[in-house]
């Protein structure tokens, strides 16, 4: 589908792997220019090694979300780099399993600095470029567990929560300045970070045993989403298609949340 994103120009954080990949694919199939970053410099040199095959503008930067200075520098460069910014996602996160007894103060201020400051230093950084965009966008990447709170994932539950109303008044906030916000909540989707968790949660299970039976207990289109799915929706939210979406946040998790 060509949704006249050709030539615009796209920050994506958590860029290296699942998510990020598939988004940063699907913007430059649509001619997106891209500027993207990750901690891990080596599958986030083999992204921008696939996003330059496909033609466009392609800046990738090895870089620590949690870290303001890391995120003021890479912000800044992508605009000197893409002549602007058009559009920023906000993909950085994962999620620490743990419940309230189990969960360090360790743990939770660091899932606080990946998943709400970095949206924050962000959205902060970017924003006098968004405004001088035509197009502006933001789109959060964030969980169902939103509102959907599940004890066993509980920061997760918390602070999506917390990215979910954040966008919201942002929205309102920027809407003058003609910058659209809005947050695509996941549900269980098929990237590396699982991996870990079945390594965590269920070590005497194999992967396809540990995938079944989540998929099968939790979700009531019994499967795992797929990075693909998820970036359709993000393209489509970046596009002129969307223009008149704002505030809003968006399911992509095959049921999961549906009657809350």
């Amino acid at each position: 589908m060509d949704l006249n994103l050709a030539g615009r120009r796209a920050v994506v954080t958590g860029a290296s792997k699942g998510i990020g990949r598939a988004v940063s694919l699907a913007l430059a199939d649509e001619g997106v220019g891209l500027a993207l970053c990750a901690r891990d410099g080596g599958p986030l040199a083999e992204v921008a090694r696939e996003v330059e095959s496909r033609g466009v503008p392609v800046h990738a930067v090895q870089a620590d979300v949690t870290n303001k200075s890391d995120i003021d520098r890479f912000i800044q460069d992508a605009a000197t780099t893409l002549s602007g910014i058009d559009i920023l996602v906000n993909n950085a996160g994962g999620a620490i399993p743990g419940d309230f007894f189990s969960l360090t103060d360790e743990e939770w201020q660091a899932d606080i600095d990946i998943k709400l400051f970095s949206m924050i230093r962000c959205i902060r950084a970017a924003h006098p470029f968004l405004k001088q965009s035509d197009a502006g966008r933001i789109i959060n990447i964030g969980a169902v567990f939103a509102h959907y709170p599940k004890p066993n994932f509980l920061a997760a539950t918390t602070l999506r929560a917390a990215g979910h109303n954040l966008g919201k008044a942002l929205a309102m906030q920027f809407a003058p300045d003609g910058i659209l916000v809005n947050t695509v909540h996941i549900g269980y989707v098929e990237t590396p970070q699982w991996q870990g968790i079945h390594q965590r949660r269920a070590p005497d299970k194999s992967w396809a045993e540990f995938h079944e039976q989540i998929a099968a207990s939790e979700i009531p289109l019994h499967r795992f989403g797929k990075p693909e799915e998820v970036a359709g929706l993000v393209a489509f939210l970046a596009s002129d298609r969307a223009a008149y979406i704002t505030g809003v946040d968006i399911d992509v998790a095959g049921g999961m949340g549906i009657s809350t």
